[in-house]
């Protein structure tokens, strides 16, 4: 998984534009959150329903390998993905890499959520409840304190290396990470939230409304990712 961190900015931020521009950058940027949702939740939901969802997840979870190299080719379409989303040239270009990174999250949350889906009934609905809940709920701490939490850039940084390194440990070794992880993952979900809503009001420009929507739903899938998983690791 993507560590929903991200650090492209500009020396003009939104935070210095005149009121209106301000107001307007952060509507485009949570309406494209909430475009990126619903094409993710349409996506993952033909792909879930059509004939080529179980042998894709055989696929994917048929060896440590066959995951690592899912996981590679996810990283190399995320940095792409965020490389066009960050055009300060193409509009367009900044589309394609949102469309790019949404496309790819479902991808590779399909077999998670097809053997979700197929043994753990309610999880998904308990795991995006309670993702929603915890959006808001930071969201909202960062929008009424005004708090910048920029501060968690290198430390979100260095954790995403360490959680990136012990993933694919894991896999090469063949040893299961646990409850204790997901956990801890679910923790740093929330500060790349923290973050990235912080530098909706005080880093990202006001043309940069794609790449902050991104950003954001990076973090949300992170953290709907290891939320689902402790739920299904409690049944």
């Amino acid at each position: 998984m993507s560590t929903g961190y991200t650090d492209h900015f500009s020396s003009y931020s939104a935070a210095d534009a005149q009121p209106d521009v301000r107001a307007a950058f952060i509507r485009k940027t949570y309406l494209h959150l909430a475009g990126a949702i619903l094409a993710f939740v349409a996506i993952e939901f033909l792909l879930m329903n059509s004939p080529i969802a179980a042998p894709l997840t055989r696929v994917m979870f048929s060896g440590r390998l066959a995951w690592l190299v899912v996981l590679a080719a996810f990283m190399g379409v995320s940095y792409l993905a965020n490389w066009w989303a960050n055009s300060q040239t193409s509009t367009g270009m900044q589309y394609l890499g949102l469309g790019l990174y949404v496309v790819a999250e479902a991808v590779i949350f399909l077999p998670l959520l097809f053997l979700a889906n197929l043994y753990f009934p309610g999880a998904i609905l308990s795991a995006g409840f309670l993702t929603l809940l915890l959006f808001v709920t930071l969201t909202a701490t960062v929008f009424i304190t005004r708090k910048d939490f920029s501060f968690l850039g290198p430390i979100l940084m260095i954790g995403g290396f360490v959680a990136l390194g012990a993933i694919g440990l894991s896999l090469v070794i063949g040893f299961n990470m646990g409850i204790i992880f997901s956990a801890v993952m679910v923790l740093f979900a929330g500060g790349t939230i923290l973050y990235n809503t912080s530098n909706v009001l005080h880093r990202f420009n006001p043309d940069q409304h794609v790449a902050a929507s991104l950003a954001l739903f990076a973090s949300v899938a992170l953290l709907f990712w290891y939320i689902l998983q402790l739920f299904m690791s409690r049944r």
